[in-house]
């Protein structure tokens, strides 16, 4: 009986039908244009993008340009790749431009979809971004597409790793660039540490087409980019803490594995206290609850989260002394990647690898603040459905279910739910047996590396042979897929969601081709090629005739995007298929999202052993649960994305800041009313306004303008005459201190002094935000406990993160002000040391960004650095002039006037 849901459905359609429906005559005007462009020569597809340029600057609207602007695209595709895009890519193309996400299954052929909007707003001049899950899609798509663009008279970059300045700079140049989600926020804030607009590379956030959205813009939603420098080192620390955790009983701990939680309990607390203490980390008379002791819990909590929530071979690997992280979502290395906070280190004490020293944040941002930065964002994937309401809420992205090409053939069979992991992977086995025998290819998906060489030592045993995909086995990515669709095959695959390579029946035709002429290099490539095509019609027709590819998952994932990725490998371009999922009660999800239930009612209904449940009502049971944890993932991303709006404001403040500061050639004005800022305060700190002249503290107002202003003027004898109140005061210290710089500004020449304030403003500007990220991170992290209190902490943190910046901001004009004071007149040749100085300080700076960027789960809390150059103790001649609010040169990681500054 179908519901009343399915009934309205059924006699309105879906939404994404309608808009289907209302984009077709859209297609059909493409469609009619055809035989007029197949008309143009080469150099008139050319002609025509010029036209559309000047038509669009002319005031025409992208949308009345996009019949015109899709038929010359789909034309020059013709012409340079022998691909005509079939209505069903054209439709796509509509719903990308429009800035939605288009879902279009696997093998419905997206990557030329891109191709037809990117032209389309390309044409404003302002640059289209393709953003790509990976480097090595970035430059296939650049190097396959560009032959297109040029066909049409743009450009193509491709924007890749540790890329020579001046050809990262051509690539954000072109007209259309392609580059990784990674390497687009990292050069965001790169960009966003630079002394000159003129080194800056992203030009606008004009247009971006993001592919795999759903991986980039909800997998990693939550994963903040990172660019950092290396803090102090305390990996014995790590080495001690680890030896202690072994020593940890289960009673002293509790383990939460929905959030990935290990907390001590007060038993544990009171167990590590004792032992903290005699191996001397613990300071004698001193508990674990004293404020001082934060930091020694903090990487206490981390060494048992290492221990007992990251699994070897699962969360990661270990190779070349290194602890590799693994993606949980593609199954493929995170190498560079880093976890926060000292869990990593925690990690490599635990694998007894060498502990690299902990970061300290120079710059973050989250992919979802960073592509929202966008005029226009747009998305393309084969599983998007399910996330609609979170991809609306966060991105105002709408989701449009494109029709395929041809009808989709694949059976999807219910799931086959068995009583234990054992029960099941004799199954699983039997299965793939079965399958073989017949010569159908089989791609099995299991979530974790160790899942994947359990199941291949048992397909070992059976003689059944078959290659296994997982993050070991990553060089051979390519190769191993392009053999998935042979006649027989078997591929055990780890999390294939993202892998950007259809499975082609029968097998690819390109990678055959290639091995064949490695093999044997003085054949006749088109020979080659004949034969192989010959070979391959067989072997695919022998494939078909077997049921096509045969899709078998091991477990569900928590996602139920995830699962249907793994589906969506089968049954491409209207090919045969079936899929289905194998499960255990004693599966993570089940387990942990209640199986109890069911374990009742398998009981109940007396399943011998290796028998298996399979109806409808289960995978509904299923589905319901994960549509729970998706929920509940939803709801903590738009929690995270609450509290990083809070600095996402202040982000965009500060880099709208050091913007203007670069494009303004006189910063004269600006240093000005900071001046003046610094004097009002201090005016009003000394001699509060309404207050009386015996009230005043004239002598530290004396001490004070010395100190921050670096002029000496009889404070004193002012304020003694008759009538002189804190306005007259605060008017003649803005004279004096007019006079001192314009005497300075004389000693240095206008240009200089420029040049100097310019380079001063940006360093103090750098350094005192990031003072305030790692500031805005601990309030971040014991802001959650005044729910206990009956506050909210989002509030909470709003309203403490306004006042630290306030706070920034009023030291940032104090800092400026009192450096500018303590230049003194040099010559010429010192002159431009200190400006060298200077912009060696940003380089250094710029460097740290371009070499010490780390992915990472939240920002690190490196306390501490190494001491300034040259830092003696006993002599205030070697500290520099470092500001009151400044880092301490001697490297403790506390502020200036905690430290030494408190005794000079």
């Amino acid at each position: 009986m179908l519901g009343l849901g399915s009934i309205t459905k059924k006699v309105f359609g879906t939404p994404s039908d309608r808009k289907v429906k209302a984009a077709r005559p859209m297609v059909k005007k493409i469609n009619d244009l055809e035989a007029e462009f197949e008309k143009l020569s080469d150099d008139g597809l050319k002609e025509k993008t010029e036209e559309l340029k000047s038509r669009l600057a002319g005031g025409e609207s992208l949308d009345a340009l996009l019949p015109e602007a899709f038929a010359n695209c789909r034309e020059a595709a013709k012409r340079a790749l022998g691909l005509r895009a079939f209505d069903t890519q054209l439709l796509g193309g509509i719903f990308l431009h429009q800035g939605n996400i288009s879902e279009m299954k696997t093998g419905e052929g997206k990557t030329l979809v891109a191709t037809f909007p990117a032209y389309l707003n390309a044409l404003s001049g302002k640059g289209v971004h393709i953003v790509t899950v990976n480097d090595y899609l970035a430059k296939r798509d650049a190097e396959w597409m560009s032959k297109v663009y040029g066909a049409l008279g743009l450009t193509t970059g491709v924007v890749i790793p540790h890329q020579p300045e001046e050809e990262k700079a051509a690539a954000y140049g072109c007209d259309v660039t392609y580059a990784t989600n990674n390497e687009l926020g990292f050069d965001y804030l790169r960009d966003n540490m630079k002394s000159e607009l003129s080194q800056m590379h992203q030009r606008y956030h004009n247009f971006a087409i993001v592919d795999e959205v759903d991986s980039i813009l909800i997998d990693e939603a939550r994963t903040p980019l990172i660019i950092s420098g290396p803090a102090q080192d305390r990996s014995e620390m790590y080495r001690q803490i680890d030896k202690l955790i072994p020593e940890v009983q289960d009673e002293h701990f509790v383990i939460d594995e929905k959030s990935r939680s290990a907390t001590f309990n007060d038993e544990g607390n009171d167990f590590l206290e004792e032992r903290l203490a005699q191996v001397g980390l613990l300071p004698e008379g001193q508990s674990l609850y004293d404020p001082e002791s934060a930091s020694l819990v903090h990487h206490v909590s981390q060494g048992l989260r290492a221990h007992k929530l990251f699994t070897k071979d699962k969360d990661y690997i270990v190779r070349d002394n290194e602890a590799v992280l693994i993606d949980e979502f593609t199954g493929r290395m995170m190498i560079g990647r880093r976890l926060s906070d000292g869990l990593h280190q925690a990690i490599e004490a635990k694998e007894g690898l060498t502990i690299k020293p902990e970061n300290v944040t120079l710059a973050s941002v989250t992919f979802q603040n960073y592509f929202r930065l966008y005029d226009k964002l747009a998305g393309m994937t084969g599983t998007a459905m399910t996330e609609a309401d979170e991809f609306d809420e966060i991105y105002g992205l709408g989701v449009v279910e494109v029709p395929t090409n041809r009808p989709v053939a694949r059976v999807d069979e219910n799931d086959m739910v068995y009583r234990t992991v054992q029960e099941k992977f004799d199954g699983v086995v039997e299965q793939i047996k079965v399958a073989n025998e017949k010569g159908q290819p089989t791609l099995v998906g299991t979530t974790s590396i160790e899942k994947s060489e359990f199941l291949s030592q048992l397909l070992k045993q059976q003689g059944i042979e078959h290659n296994v995909l997982n993050a070991r086995q990553h060089e051979q990515e390519a190769q191993i897929i392009a053999d998935a669709g042979k006649l027989g095959a078997v591929t055990i695959a780890t999390n294939m969601a993202g892998r950007g390579t259809d499975i082609q029946l029968g097998g690819n035709v390109e990678m055959k081709v290639l091995e064949a002429l490695a093999a044997d290099p003085d054949a006749d490539p088109d020979t080659v090629r004949a034969e192989i095509e010959a070979s391959h019609a067989d072997e695919k027709q022998k494939v078909l005739d077997a049921g096509g590819l045969y899709v078998l998952a091991t477990e569900r994932h928590e996602s139920r995007r995830i699962d249907n990725q793994l589906r969506g490998r089968s049954g491409r371009q209207g090919d045969p298929g079936r899929s289905s999922f194998f499960l255990s009660l004693e599966d993570d999800l089940m387990r942990i999202f209640g199986s109890e239930r069911l374990d009742k009612v398998l009981s109940t209904l007396g399943m011998k052993e290796g028998e298996a449940i399979e109806h409808p009502w289960v995978n509904k049971s299923l589905e319901r649960a994960q549509a729970k944890v998706e929920g509940r993932n939803f709801d903590i991303r738009k929690q995270l994305l609450k509290f990083d709006d809070v600095m996402n404001e202040q982000r965009k403040v500060i880099f709208g800041q050091r913007r203007d500061i670069m494009e303004s050639q006189d910063q004269s004005e600006i240093i000005q009313d900071m001046r003046y800022q610094v004097i009002e305060d201090l005016v009003d700190d000394y001699m509060p306004p309404k207050s009386y002249a015996d009230q005043w503290d004239t002598e530290g107002l004396y001490a004070e303008v010395i100190k921050d202003i670096g002029v000496d003027v009889p404070v004193m004898a002012w304020a003694d005459e008759e009538g002189v109140d804190n306005d007259a005061i605060r008017e003649r210290l803005e004279e004096a201190s007019d006079k001192y710089m314009a005497e300075k500004e004389e000693a240095f020449g206008a240009e200089t002094m420029r040049n100097i304030e310019k380079q001063l403003l940006l360093q103090t500007i750098d350094a005192k935000w990031r003072e305030h990220l790692l500031t805005l991170e601990h309030l971040r992290s014991v802001v959650g406990f005044r729910g206990y209190a009956q506050r909210d902490p989002l509030n909470e943190y709003k309203s403490e993160a306004f006042q630290l910046f306030e706070r920034l901001l009023d030291g940032l004009r104090t800092d400026v002000t009192q450096k500018l004071a303590q230049i003194r007149p040099m010559s010429a040749e010192e002159q431009a040391q200190l400006i060298e100085q200077m912009r060696q300080q940003q380089q250094a700076a710029a460097e740290a960004a371009a070499q010490g960027v780390e992915r990472a789960t939240s920002d690190p809390t490196g306390q501490g650095s190494t001491p300034r150059e040259g830092f003696v103790e006993d002599d205030p001649t070697t500290w520099g002039s470092p500001g009151r609010n400044d880092p301490c040169p001697c490297g403790s990681g506390k502020k200036f006037k905690h430290c030494h500054g408190r005794l000079a």
